[in-house]
C-alpha cells in the first residue's frame, strides 16, 4: 500500500494540516442515523468496514510524519503524558510485540520486524522507513532501548493509548501515552478504575451503558479485538486539546463565526479498539483520533445532511458535556443549506466516490 505522507504539515500554530479527496473519503463517520443516541456500540475489529480507515488493526494515513512529531512537541513539553504504574511493565512489551508485529505485517514497505524468536531474552530488529529509525533489541529488556517500550513504540504511531489492568472485578488505568485527547488528563486519571474515569459522561450512567461495557470489556478474548466510534468536536485541527493546555486552545471557542466555521470546526472522532494481551492479561484500548473540518464534511452530501441533522437533536447536556453550546446554532446555520431533506439511508458509508467541488459547494451557500 503506497501512503503520499504530508510531513510537513502542522496541527498547531498556523494548522497547516489538511485532508486530501482520498483522507475525506476514507474518514470514520460516525452517525449511521439521523438521531444520536449515546450507546457502547462496539463491533468486531475484524478489518471490515465501511472505509479503508477500519481495514488494518492500526491505522497509518497521510498524516502519519506530523503526528508523530506533534507528539514528539507534546512530550518535549510534557514528559508525563506517557505514564505506566511499575506493574505494568509486561503489558508494555505486549504492546509494543503488538504493534510491532501488526504494522510489519499490514504495512510491510513501511515498517518490518526481524526475530531470532519470539519469547523474552530474543534479539528483535525494528525498521521504521518513514522515520528513519533503526533499533535492535533485546524483547524483555527495557535497557537496550532508548526508552520504555510503551513510550518508544507508541511515538512511532498514531493515536493515544491506554493500557487497563483487569483485577478485583474491574479495569484500572495503569498506563498510556496520551498526547491527542479530547480534554481528559493522563496524569489526572492514572491509576482510577473504569468506573472513576468515566465518571463525567452525562446519561450513560442513568441508562447504564458503562456498567454493560465494563462486562463486555472484561470478556474480550485475546485475538478478537472490537471497536467503537467516539465523537465531539474541535476548533482548529488540533491534536493536544488536554486540560494541561487549556488556556492555549480554550479561547479558541470565540473565535468562531460565521465567515470561518466551516473552516475552523472539525468533528473529531475517536476509532478506538480494544484487544486482549497475552501474557499480561490487560486491555490495551487504542484511541485513534480522526479531524475533518465543516468544509471538508459537507463534500459528501450524505455526511452534510446527516450532521446538521444529528447536531439539531442533541440533548442540551451533551451538547454541554461535548463543549458545543457556544457555536452550536453558528453550525447549525451553515450546514442547514446542505440538507435537502430527503431520507438518508441508514449507515456511515460515503455513499460516494467522488466529492462535491468547493466552488459548487460555495454557489449553494450564496444561494
Amino acid at each position: 500500500m503506497s501512503i503520499a505522507f504530508k510531513p510537513d504539515e502542522t496541527f498547531r500554530g498556523d494548522y497547516s494540516v489538511r485532508n486530501s479527496d482520498d483522507a475525506i473519503l476514507r474518514f470514520p463517520f460516525p452517525f449511521p442515523e439521523d438521531r444520536y443516541m449515546y450507546s457502547v456500540n462496539m463491533e468486531p475489529h475484524d478489518g471490515q468496514g465501511p472505509s479503508d480507515a477500519y481495514r488494518h488493526g492500526f491505522d497509518v494515513d497521510e498524516h502519519y510524519i506530523a503526528e508523530c512529531r506533534d507528539r514528539a512537541i507534546t512530550l518535549e513539553r510534557d514528559p508525563g503524558r506517557c505514564q505506566a504504574l511499575p506493574h505494568m511493565m509486561l503489558a508494555q512489551w505486549d504492546t509494543l510485540e503488538l504493534l510491532m508485529d501488526r504494522l510489519s505485517t499490514d504495512y510491510p514497505e513501511h515498517f518490518s520486524l526481524s526475530k531470532t524468536g519470539p519469547d523474552m531474552g530474543a534479539t528483535w530488529t525494528w525498521t521504521n522507513r518513514p522515520l528513519g529509525l533503526e533499533q535492535t533489541f533485546v524483547f524483555g529488556d527495557a535497557a537496550t532501548l532508548p526508552c520504555e517500550p510503551l513510550e518508544y513504540i507508541t511515538r512511532q504511531a498514531q493515536g493515544d493509548f491506554a493500557i487497563c489492568d483487569q483485577r478485583e472485578g474491574t479495569l484500572f488505568l495503569d498506563a498510556g501515552m496520551v498526547t491527542s485527547q479530547a480534554d481528559w488528563s493522563l496524569d489526572f486519571n492514572v491509576g482510577m478504575n473504569f468506573m472513576e474515569w468515566h465518571g463525567p459522561v452525562p446519561l450513560a450512567h442513568q441508562a447504564g451503558v458503562f456498567e454493560r461495557a465494563l462486562k463486555y470489556l472484561m470478556m474480550i478474548r485475546l485475538g478478537q479485538p472490537v471497536r467503537r466510534l467516539n465523537w465531539t468536536m474541535t476548533v482548529n485541527p488540533r491534536l493536544d486539546t488536554s486540560p494541561e493546555t487549556f488556556p492555549e486552545w480554550g479561547p479558541d471557542r470565540a473565535s468562531l463565526n460565521a465567515d470561518n466555521i466551516g473552516r475552523k470546526l472539525h468533528l473529531r472522532v475517536e476509532l478506538q479498539t480494544l484487544w486482549r494481551l497475552p501474557r499480561s492479561n490487560a486491555l490495551l484500548f487504542p484511541i485513534r483520533c480522526y479531524l475533518a473540518s465543516l468544509d471538508e464534511l459537507v463534500r459528501v452530501p450524505k455526511w452534510g445532511k446527516r450532521l446538521y441533522r444529528v447536531l439539531g437533536s442533541l440533548p442540551p447536556q451533551l451538547a454541554e458535556y461535548k463543549g458545543l453550546t457556544r457555536f452550536l446554532p453558528t453550525a447549525l446555520d451553515y450546514l442547514a443549506p446542505f440538507d435537502d431533506g430527503e431520507p438518508l439511508p441508514v449507515g456511515t458509508a460515503a455513499g460516494t466516490e467522488r466529492l462535491t467541488e468547493m466552488d459548487r459547494l460555495s454557489d449553494r451557500l450564496s444561494a
